[in-house]
Parts: structure tokens; sequence; C-alpha cells
């Protein structure tokens, strides 16, 4: 299996970052994971932001030089993981700019006629871990767990990816926020991942 695993935030001396390394440690000692890729979108001085103009057209982002070194990698992976925070009920603008260009359309789905598009991404799956201040139940409670449905609804069953795992890790600010066991909850599922 190929891992490319997706790093979204500011600070690498963060709660974020080391489930970045438990990943990494985890997935280390794991016969069935044959290569792994970090992509820390801060880092790599990503830019979110989406340019259209006479030369940039919304069309030919497929097919962007500028992206292509991402779309390769979203190609080589069997399975995404995406590490990030919730802030204001959603994932951090720098991720929702990497994901507004590089599942385009031609590239991540195609059109057709009907009500839905086909998804060019099938076969591939998807872990999310993200960590919030709140309560792990608040965007349930109060959002209808929005996040959810963006991430796996609107975004990845759209494009094909139907295997979608979620670790949403609340109370993280707090003395009593099991941290430490949530760091190892997440060093033990990619320790012994299949697929």
């Amino acid at each position: 299996m190929k891992l490319l695993v997706i790093y979204t935030y500011p600070n690498h001396k963060s709660l974020n970052y080391a489930f970045l390394q438990k990943v990494i440690q985890g997935s280390n000692e794991n016969s069935n994971i044959k290569e792994l890729q970090i992509l820390d979108l801060y880092e790599e001085n990503f830019n979110p932001l989406l340019v259209f103009n006479e030369q940039k057209r919304r069309r030919d982002m497929h097919i962007d030089p500028g992206t292509e070194k991402y779309r390769r990698q979203i190609m080589w992976a069997d399975k995404m993981v995406f590490i990030y925070p919730i802030w204001w009920g959603r994932p951090p603008a720098m991720l929702l700019g990497y994901i507004d260009q590089m599942f385009a359309s031609n590239f991540a789905y195609r059109d057709k006629k009907g009500l839905f598009p086909k998804g060019l991404l099938k076969g591939k799956s998807v872990v999310c871990v993200s960590t919030m201040k709140g309560p792990t139940h608040y965007p349930l409670l109060w959002l209808h767990n929005a996040h959810k449905i963006l991430m796996k609804r609107a975004l990845f069953n759209f494009v094909g990816i139907k295997k979608v795992k979620f670790f949403e890790f609340g109370n993280m600010e707090s003395p009593k926020g099991n941290q430490r066991k949530k760091l190892e909850r997440i060093y033990r599922y990619f320790r012994r991942i299949r697929n």
C-alpha cells in the first residue's frame, strides 16, 4: 500500500504534529505500507487561492502545470490521510484551497449525462484525523456533523472514494483531553492497517 499524508497545521510544536508523527511511526512499523509520502501544506507554501483569468481557466485546472506535482501524488497513493484541525466547524482554509484545486473536473471526476458525475478516484481510500478545542460530539449536536458531510459526501464520495474513516478528537486543549490515549490510538491504527 502507498500512503500519502496531507498535513495541514502551521505549527510543528503542536498536537496535530504529534498525530502526524504517530501516523509516520505506525506506518513505518506496518509491513503492508510499502511507501509513504508526507505533504505538509504549510511547509510547502502551498497557495490555496484559486485564480481564474484569461491565462488560467477553470476548465483547465486538471492540466495546470503549477499543481501537477500534487495530482501525481494523489494518483500514486492507494490511501490518503488528512491531518487537520476543525476551525469554526470546518477544515482550515489551506486544506480547502488544496481540495478546491486538486479535486478538479477531468482529474477527480468527469461530468456525464444524468444526475451524478463519474468519480475518477475509485479504488482509493481516505482517513481523516481531525482535532478540535470543543467536545468530540459538538459537531454532531450543533452542526449536524457538517464536517463529515462536507468531507465524505460532498467531496470523497463525489469523486468515487467510498472508503472513508474519521478520527475526530475533541477537548484537545483540556488537561482532561486524553491526548496520549488518542495519540496511541492513531499509532496502533496505522501499525495494523491493511488497506
